[in-house]
């Protein structure tokens, strides 16, 4: 995420590095490259400039503190104006009705069905009941796909595959929720290849009819500037509440993400990062920043955690652990909680630091398969007894899951490792102190 825009920032902030003091010359090298570096993420130009003029005549008043390096405060004052940039703090979905209605709008081919599943699934954790309505007439198997996501993150679900009138479908929808008791809606529209006035007249007219209490513009992020565009377009025509940046996993240079908000003057609400329906997140204005900064973003690591971990999974592993019987099963069980967590690399960008040393590794979504095709492989009493892997037993598992015996042997000091750990660790815990011979100090 931000990749090329990180890298190129960190490039401006060297030209600092080694100086004594902030002066009108070193801060005029420094932004002239912050601001072509904005430029080249496909920032509108005028925005990056009024970015850099803003951040110049702070730089210029700053008091120069002794303990902080220059290049340190110039980083700080970036990092402020990108957060005020894409609007200081997150803003929540206001759901006020019963049921709350909320209105998908956006392009075909931006994401709106997934996101529409995302969003139910996000509503559902904390306590809503979701219905999901499929409001596309036109598209091939749209109403199916709808369908299909809604049986995935178990919400409800609405279509009339014989009505052709959008409009009637929304509000049909909605009375049905109220006979049914749900208390969310979720209305997923049509989208078209370009905007035309057919496509903007229906939302608009499903709009009037069904007075949603959120209209969620849906953009592809890597459609960079252009997207910035077509949010304007929609913005006058339906005066929606906020914008969902879809495929920020991707190839995308930033733009969008630092443009829109400034540009349209609506929230970005909610951004996706994957394909998977756990892959979304709330847009957090300050965190997004410290990412594009290479300062990583341990909040949101933290909340994605918490939000897949098991409470009474944790529990039963924490005994485990002080029990030193930690075994192939448990690892398998930590791999799929891993997972859900989302895309590896983009969590990894998570870990500050981590973002420039994964900038060149290429980490697969599914980097984790040969490690759980092996585990599979394995009887249960294998799993639970890793003692009793002898060579011809790994021979097995390496041809069972498409791997080899090496992978298998390696797998296995992985898990005698983090075993010989836990035991100096529980060492450590019942004397008070830390152990001589731990793994990781050798």
């Amino acid at each position: 995420m931000f990749e090329s825009l990180s890298e190129k920032l960190e490039g401006a902030f060297k030209k600092l590095k080694g100086q004594g003091t902030i002066n009108e010359i070193n801060i005029a090298e420094t932004l002239k490259d912050v601001r072509r570096a904005l430029v080249d993420a496909d920032v509108n130009y005028k925005i990056a400039k009024e970015f850099v003029d803003t951040v110049k005549d702070k730089a210029m008043g700053l008091d120069v503190l002794k303990s902080v390096s220059p290049g340190q405060q110039m980083v700080k004052l970036v990092h402020d104006e990108l957060v005020a940039l894409m609007g200081s703090q997150a803003e929540p979905i206001n759901l006020k009705n019963k049921p709350g209605v909320i209105l998908m709008s956006g392009l075909q081919g931006s994401g709106k069905t997934t996101f529409s599943g995302k969003l139910a699934q996000h509503l559902k954790k904390k306590g809503k009941d979701v219905l999901l309505t499929a409001c596309d007439v036109y598209r091939p198997a749209a109403i199916e796909q709808l369908k299909t996501v809604s049986e995935t993150v178990g919400a409800d679900f609405y279509s009339e595959p014989d009505n052709k009138n959008p409009v009637e479908i929304a509000k049909n929808a909605i009375h049905n929720a109220k006979v049914k008791g749900i208390n969310t809606v979720i209305i997923d529209t049509a989208g078209r290849l370009a905007i035309d006035y057919e496509m903007m007249d229906e939302i608009g007219r499903i709009r009037d009819a069904i007075n949603p209490d959120e209209i969620l513009f849906v953009v592809d992020a890597m459609t960079g500037q252009d997207a910035v565009n077509t949010a304007e377009a929609f913005n006058q025509k339906l005066d929606f509440d906020g914008v969902v940046l879809t495929k920020l996993d991707g190839d995308t240079r930033g733009g969008a993400a630092l443009s829109i908000r400034k540009q349209v003057n609506k929230p970005i609400k909610f951004v996706g990062t994957g394909e998977k329906m756990e892959a979304l997140d709330v847009f957090h204005p300050e965190r997004m920043a410290t990412r594009i900064l290479g300062m990583g973003d341990i909040v949101s690591l933290v909340e994605r955690a918490q939000e897949t971990i098991d409470e009474e999974e944790a529990k039963r592993l924490q005994k485990k652990f002080k029990k030193n019987q930690f075994d192939f099963e448990d690892f398998l069980g930590q791999i799929r909680q891993i997972k859900k967590m989302g895309n590896l690399k983009d969590l990894m960008g998570m870990i500050p630091g981590m973002g420039k040393a994964m900038k060149n590794v290429d980490v697969e979504d599914d980097a984790l398969k040969h490690t759980e095709a092996m585990i599979l492989s394995m009887t249960p009493s294998e799993r639970k007894n890793p003692n009793m892997l002898d060579a011809k037993r790994r021979k097995r598992i390496a041809i069972g899951s498409g791997t080899t015996v090496n992978d298998v042997n390696q797998l296995v000091k992985q898990l005698q490792q983090m075993q010989k750990m836990m035991k100096q660790f529980n060492k450590m815990n019942k004397k008070g102190r830390m152990p001589k011979n731990m793994p990781f100090m050798n």
